[in-house]
């Protein structure tokens, strides 16, 4: 329990996914004796709407009944089945610029640390420097320091140099990891050395031993729990002071004060201890909360749309591994906005992505899985007329209602792969949409 626990970690400090990595999803018993499997290809087969390509730049023609499906939300959840197939990568990009120029979407928010997305959005709000460089230096070892993410930055900065009426922005919404930026301290304490310099020293006391925090995991097994729980509290100290430090509705005073949260955050969640099962699910739980609650302070604070991208456990109501993950942002989300969060979920049939094997820190490998198997969800879901299609899952006949309610093998591949264990999920209780692919391909390294 020990390795599994410093695993989970590793992956949350890494800034990927955490979500159980799987094995090749092969069908239990019980699934593959089901009787009904045609019942829900002819109603997908109804409803279903063609996804003529994944890679943007290929007109928006097919993607017209996903505006009518978003609607009015003001957060669109799309997730990702795999952290490393050019696909999913790639159809977000496609998507986010359909809902920029069609919809009025107006922020790209990531499940990488709040301070690596203020970087880039200086970027596309300033920067004038190269985008490959920008998204290596904020994303390397994450799962996103690829080329298709090059492209989304590149479209992004593009995008404000010639539209500066209706700039878009790049979020980070999760907790500072694997490290947290200077940038985030700087913040707190050139605010309060601007209006409240009297109390610059109380704010630098306080961030004594907090300040830098360069390495997330070697401070977590490095440091005993009983300090990392002193340092926690020293935060929300820091945290109640800033309180004081200005007035609500103040813009400056609002973003110091999201910084000082973010501090709060990371260093909240680094009290884990990893060998014990139960504090292992409380900061999982945690940690979808304060990427569920740093979206929509940000949607609070611009006023605008998001298209909020994460893994598939993250952006859905639920996740294969509900012991561990019991409950997700998507599910935060839609209790605090309702219908104006809408969750999209992604399957795929066969092909390779991007993983770790088991060994914390590794490398970034390619693996293959090959078509899934009867009995599971994308076995049934690529019966469907469309080799790729996307559909909104709460427009499904009765008839078919049943099958998407019923939890079976899925694929949902995390940072480590493989694993001991075969997730399995409900899609209809998960995700109001659902696109499914065919086949996918490994991201493309930088």
């Amino acid at each position: 329990m020990i390795g599994n626990g410093k695993r989970l970690v590793a992956a949350a400090l890494a800034l990927a996914a955490t979500l159980a990595p799987t094995t090749v999803a092969y069908a239990s018993p019980e699934a593959s004796a089901s009787p009904t499997v045609a019942d829900p290809v002819r109603a997908l087969d109804r409803i279903a709407h063609p996804l003529l390509s994944t890679d943007p730049g290929t007109g928006t023609a097919d993607l017209r009944a996903l505006g009518a499906i978003v609607g009015d939300a003001k957060v669109v959840g799309l997730g990702e089945a795999t952290h490393g197939s050019h696909e999913f990568f790639a159809l977000k990009d496609r998507v986010f610029r359909y809902l920029v120029e069609q919809k009025g979407f107006t922020t790209f928010a990531l499940e990488m640390s709040w301070s690596a997305g203020l970087r880039i959005d200086d970027y596309l709000q300033h920067g004038n420097g190269d985008a490959r460089q920008v998204v290596h230096e904020t994303m390397a070892g994450s799962p996103w320091d690829r080329e298709e993410f090059v492209t989304l930055v590149q479209w992004m900065h593009d995008h404000n140099r010639q539209h500066p009426d209706r700039p878009v922005h790049f979020l980070g919404d999760d907790i500072g990891a694997p490290s947290l930026d200077e940038l985030v301290f700087d913040t707190v304490t050139d605010y309060v050395r601007r209006t409240h310099p009297e109390s610059l020293p109380r704010v630098n006391d306080l961030l004594t031993g907090l300040r830098p925090l360069d390495d997330a995991f070697g401070y977590l097994n490095n440091r005993p729990l009983a300090e990392r729980q002193q340092n926690a509290a020293r935060a929300r100290q820091l945290l109640k002071l800033m309180e004081s430090q200005g007035r609500a509705g103040d813009d400056d005073f609002e973003f110091a004060l999201q910084n000082a949260r973010n501090i709060v955050q990371t260093y909240t969640f680094l009290t884990v201890n990893v060998d014990d099962p139960a504090s292992l699910t409380a900061m999982e739980r945690y940690r979808d909360q304060v990427m569920a609650e740093t979206t929509m302070w940000w949607q609070r604070r611009t006023g605008g749309r998001i298209l909020l991208s994460a893994a598939d456990g993250h952006v859905g109501y639920t996740a294969t591994d509900p012991t561990t993950y019991p409950k997700t942002q998507g599910s935060f989300l839609h209790d605090a906005l309702g219908v104006d969060y809408l969750s999209i979920g992604t399957t795929f049939d066969r092909g390779s992505f991007l993983s770790k094997d088991q060994a914390i820190g590794g490398d970034w490998k390619t693996f293959t899985v090959p078509p899934a198997g009867p009995g599971t969800n994308e076995y049934t879901l690529d019966q469907v007329r469309y080799r790729d299609y996307y559909t909104d899952l709460r427009k499904v006949p009765a008839t078919a209602r049943n099958w998407l309610d019923i939890s079976r093998p899925t694929y949902d591949v995390g940072t480590q792969f493989p694993n001991s264990t075969t997730p399995e999920l409900a899609i209809g209780r998960a995700y109001d949409v659902l696109f499914h692919l065919h086949t996918v391909r490994e991201a493309s390294k930088l």
